[in-house]
Protein backbone atom coordinates (compact mmCIF):
# COMPACT_ATOMS: atom_id res chain seq x y z
CA UNK A 1 0.00 0.00 0.00
CA UNK A 2 2.99 2.55 0.70
CA UNK A 3 4.33 1.55 -2.90
CA UNK A 4 1.18 2.49 -4.31
CA UNK A 5 0.36 6.11 -1.94
CA UNK A 6 3.89 6.96 -2.81
CA UNK A 7 3.62 6.62 -6.82
CA UNK A 8 0.20 8.53 -5.99
CA UNK A 9 2.27 11.24 -4.44
CA UNK A 10 4.16 12.16 -7.21
CA UNK A 11 7.14 9.70 -7.43
CA UNK A 12 7.67 8.09 -10.56
CA UNK A 13 6.85 4.32 -11.35
CA UNK A 14 10.54 3.64 -11.69
CA UNK A 15 11.35 5.22 -8.76
CA UNK A 16 8.87 4.08 -6.49
CA UNK A 17 10.23 0.23 -8.29
CA UNK A 18 13.56 0.68 -7.96
CA UNK A 19 13.74 1.88 -3.92
CA UNK A 20 11.19 -1.39 -3.32
CA UNK A 21 13.04 -3.74 -5.44
CA UNK A 22 10.02 -4.56 -7.38
CA UNK A 23 9.16 -4.92 -11.18
CA UNK A 24 7.14 -2.42 -13.21
CA UNK A 25 4.63 -5.35 -14.17
CA UNK A 26 5.05 -6.16 -10.08
CA UNK A 27 3.89 -2.56 -9.61
CA UNK A 28 1.24 -2.26 -12.20
CA UNK A 29 -0.35 -5.25 -10.75
CA UNK A 30 -0.53 -4.18 -7.23
CA UNK A 31 -2.23 -1.32 -8.54
CA UNK A 32 -4.74 -2.95 -10.45
CA UNK A 33 -5.43 -5.01 -7.14
CA UNK A 34 -5.24 -2.93 -4.26
CA UNK A 35 -5.40 1.10 -5.95
CA UNK A 36 -8.04 3.12 -4.66
CA UNK A 37 -8.41 0.39 -1.55
CA UNK A 38 -7.74 1.66 2.37
CA UNK A 39 -5.55 -0.17 4.58
CA UNK A 40 -8.58 -2.12 6.40
CA UNK A 41 -9.83 -3.14 2.56
CA UNK A 42 -6.64 -4.64 1.93
CA UNK A 43 -6.77 -6.90 5.02
CA UNK A 44 -9.94 -7.78 4.72
CA UNK A 45 -9.41 -8.90 0.68
CA UNK A 46 -6.36 -11.11 2.16
CA UNK A 47 -8.50 -12.63 4.73
CA UNK A 48 -11.22 -13.73 2.27
CA UNK A 49 -8.54 -15.01 -0.09
CA UNK A 50 -7.56 -16.82 2.63
CA UNK A 51 -10.39 -18.10 3.95
CA UNK A 52 -11.85 -18.84 0.14
CA UNK A 53 -8.61 -20.99 -0.04
CA UNK A 54 -8.73 -23.12 2.93
CA UNK A 55 -12.71 -23.61 2.10
CA UNK A 56 -11.64 -24.93 -1.48
CA UNK A 57 -8.76 -27.32 0.16
CA UNK A 58 -11.24 -28.83 2.06
CA UNK A 59 -13.77 -29.69 -0.29
CA UNK A 60 -11.31 -30.93 -2.34
CA UNK A 61 -10.11 -33.46 0.66
CA UNK A 62 -14.18 -34.29 1.19
CA UNK A 63 -14.76 -35.09 -2.57
CA UNK A 64 -14.53 -38.15 -4.30
CA UNK A 65 -11.73 -38.63 -6.83
CA UNK A 66 -12.88 -38.37 -9.62
CA UNK A 67 -13.35 -42.22 -11.89
CA UNK A 68 -13.31 -42.78 -15.26
CA UNK A 69 -16.69 -43.05 -16.87
CA UNK A 70 -17.17 -47.16 -17.51
CA UNK A 71 -16.24 -48.63 -20.41
CA UNK A 72 -19.87 -48.21 -22.36
CA UNK A 73 -20.07 -44.72 -22.11
CA UNK A 74 -16.55 -44.09 -23.07
CA UNK A 75 -16.09 -42.06 -26.52
CA UNK A 76 -15.34 -44.69 -29.27
CA UNK A 77 -12.01 -43.71 -30.96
Amino acid sequence: MDTIKEHESGMSTAEVCRQHGISDATFYKWRAKFGGMSVSDAQKLKALELENSRLKRLLAETMPAAKPPPPDLQPRV
